[in-house]
């Protein structure tokens, strides 16, 4: 990016011409203090683990319940009440497929809906990425995560065939139960700058991912990196807030900010260059997926100048120009200055050098116009 970006910095503090849902938004960025509260007000009750099993009893002969009460923690569920509510785990009813399982979509006896992600049996890392995910979303509470409702780990003996002969073998059932959004993924949002996603909604998006991650990089105890952030991996309610999930890859952060692991797992293409390379992860290996997002909510491809060897100002102008072409009767539209602002955010993500990356508490103030490029 270098001195070049400077040039647009100017513009990046005067774009108040913003329509009136990205302003409500930005306020909302000053406001954020809140968030901590509410956080800390959820963790309380997880460090408490141990009334659990008390509060769970209570509804124990009626699952629904234990799902619609909001003041208690993900409930632990029984399996056949889950192979209820998704008709026998249907392919009618299944909403996503990945290589670890299905999701399918559950609707409870009220009539609202859930979504129930099943893991395959036959894969032992699986056990690993359950874990993760339920441990880590049971003390996540942030409007831009989604919501772990409940969850199911049963293990049967069952007699199958080995080699012409009937054994006892184990089988372990593991589901996570989360908040259901009929809207599905990111991913069937993205399109280019000519058609798709009006700019506030995507604008929109761009900060309420940049907000739920720095929930998890700076706003707990210990850093919690997703590992594995991609548009498939963003949900959207109704309102188009995004809510980031699939936390299988997850890991905590150790005191030194840095792990280095032998395990390549991730999306190649979202994945930083010094975790695909050599294996170091730090939160820096976040914010270069997040840098490829924002560029591809904005331009519909994850190409980029360190991709495509176009400069960085060149990259920016080309990009403007096809915003520019989108409402050809308004040849200066008010967003400009904003889609240039994020644009230069999201390449400064995707530094191949991960210093030279922002962090997400940065992120918040170059958002803000309250910090430079220059300063990061």
């Amino acid at each position: 990016m270098g001195g070049k970006s400077s040039k647009y910095d100017n513009n990046l503090v005067h774009d108040n011409k913003m329509g009136d849902e990205s302003s409500k938004y930005d306020n909302n960025l000053v406001q954020d203090n809140k968030m901590s509260g509410e956080s800390s007000k959820y963790d309380n009750n997880l460090v408490q683990d141990n009334k659990m099993d008390g509060e769970s009893s209570k509804y124990d002969n009626d699952p629904d319940r234990m799902l619609c009460d909001q003041t208690s923690p993900p409930a632990k569920l029984p399996f056949q009440y889950l192979k209820t509510i998704t008709n026998n785990f249907s392919d009618t009813y299944a909403i996503g497929r990945g290589g670890s399982g299905v999701v399918y979509k559950g609707r409870m006896s009220n009539g609202e809906f859930v979504a129930v992600k099943k893991l395959q049996l036959s894969l032992p890392s699986f056990q690993k990425q359950f874990e993760n995910e339920v441990c880590h979303l049971m003390y996540l509470n942030h409007p831009n995560i989604v919501r772990l409702r409940g969850y199911c780990y049963e293990t049967q003996n069952v007699f199958v065939e080995h080699n012409g002969n009937f054994v006892c073998a184990e089988m372990s059932e593991r589901l996570l139960c989360l908040q259901y959004y009929p809207k599905g993924s990111l991913a069937g949002y993205i399109s280019d700058e000519s058609s798709g996603l009006e700019w506030d909604t995507r604008y929109n998006i761009i900060v309420g991912i940049i907000y739920g991650l720095k929930y998890l990089h700076e706003e707990k105890v210990k850093p919690v990196l997703h590992m594995d952030l991609k548009p498939a991996n963003i949900l959207l309610d109704d309102a188009m807030k995004p809510k980031i999930t699939d936390f299988g890859l997850s890991r905590l952060l150790d005191q030194q900010q840095t792990l280095s692991t032998s395990s390549r797992d991730g999306t190649l293409g979202y994945m930083a260059p010094e975790y695909l390379h050599a294996g170091t992860v730090t939160a820096k290996s976040d914010i270069f997926s997040l840098g490829v997002i924002i560029l591809e909510v904005i331009t519909g491809h994850k190409d980029y100048p360190d991709v495509t060897r176009t400069s960085s100002e060149r990259f920016v102008e080309l990009t403007l120009d096809k915003w520019r072409s989108r409402n050809p009767l308004n040849k200066s539209p008010g967003y400009i200055p904003k889609i240039r602002r994020c644009i230069e955010i999201g390449l400064a993500c995707v530094n191949l050098e991960r210093k030279g990356r922002p962090s997400t508490g940065e992120l918040i103030k170059l958002l803000q116009g309250r910090m430079t490029l220059d300063e990061v």
